[in-house]
């Protein structure tokens, strides 16, 4: 349905290329893959149960 093929692709890096420049774009590269990194620690870490240990002993109300 939204199929983006490769002039397409372009057509949005060279946009993106103009608005921030050719300096900025490792910066903007790397913040987003931290993003993503921080993304799937997160919800890895769902899965997981909360240690006793570690939970606030000071909200048990």
């Amino acid at each position: 349905m939204f199929g983006i093929g490769m002039p397409e692709l372009i057509i949005i890096l060279v946009i993106i290329l103009i608005i921030f420049g050719a300096g900025k774009l490792p910066e903007i590269g790397g913040g987003m893959g931290k993003a993503i990194s921080n993304f799937r620690k997160a919800t890895k870490n769902t899965d997981k149960k909360p240690d006793p240990d570690k939970i606030d002993k000071d909200n048990s109300d």
